[in-house]
């Protein structure tokens, strides 16, 4: 039985693009080792499932499950990020380019600085290793704030629009232990417009958006 195969999807900017928000070196190191390790160990994993689900081997089966959520969900969580990032040059970079989702934040939370300081008070409450999200309920469409440990992925039911990245290696060699630094400097390069995209499109969409999720 032959198991998917995934790649690391490449950045849509340089590594250096995103100074002084992150810097190269953070931007080279999270992309070319972390995630790419991510994505090692994920198809190592789906290897030895598949060897395991040929055997009808359930117990191993259910051994690797553990390792295939962090795995994968590394995987994913880091494709939606880099996803989520662009020069704060660019327009793109500023909510004007998000118009739809910009009039639900303020209607949600009472205005755009107000969410912004509500999803960084969520970030810096995080405890250990995790990301913070902005996601929509696919049912009722409400936009909520919540928060997924280590490398899982948003909850079932939830479509997420954005996603930071708050463990140590996203930010520690530029800030160091100054993590409201890093939440601050985030919304300088947040691209608001595949925010919008996320929106208004479809749950199936913001997943698979990029080669690198699924081949």
């Amino acid at each position: 039985m032959a198991s998917a195969k995934y790649s690391l999807p490449p950045l849509p900017y340089g590594y250096d693009a995103l100074e002084p928000s992150i810097s190269a070196q953070i931007m080279t190191l999270h992309h070319t080792k972390h995630h790419q390790t991510y994505i090692n160990n994920l198809n190592a994993n789906l290897a030895s499932l598949a060897t395991a689900t040929s055997a009808h081997d359930i117990v191993a089966s259910l051994h690797l499950q553990n390792a295939l959520t962090f795995n994968a969900g590394g995987h994913i969580n880091h494709t939606l990020f880099w996803e989520s990032l662009i020069p704060a040059s660019s327009p793109h970079a500023q909510p004007t380019a998000a118009p739809q989702l910009a009039t639900a934040l303020s209607a949600r939370f009472g205005s755009l600085a107000l969410f912004q300081e509500k999803f960084t008070v969520l970030l810096l409450g995080l405890k250990g290793s995790g990301w913070g999200w902005l996601v929509q309920d696919t049912e009722t469409g409400a936009l909520e704030l919540v928060t997924s440990k280590d490398q899982d992925i948003v909850p079932a039911g939830k479509k997420p629009i954005l996603g930071v990245d708050f463990w140590e290696h996203a930010y520690y060699l530029q800030y160091l232990n100054d993590k409201a630094a890093y939440a601050k400097g985030i919304w300088k390069i947040v691209n608001w417009k595949v925010l919008e995209e996320r929106y208004e499109g479809a749950f199936e969409g913001v997943f698979w958006a990029s080669g690198g999720v699924e081949e």
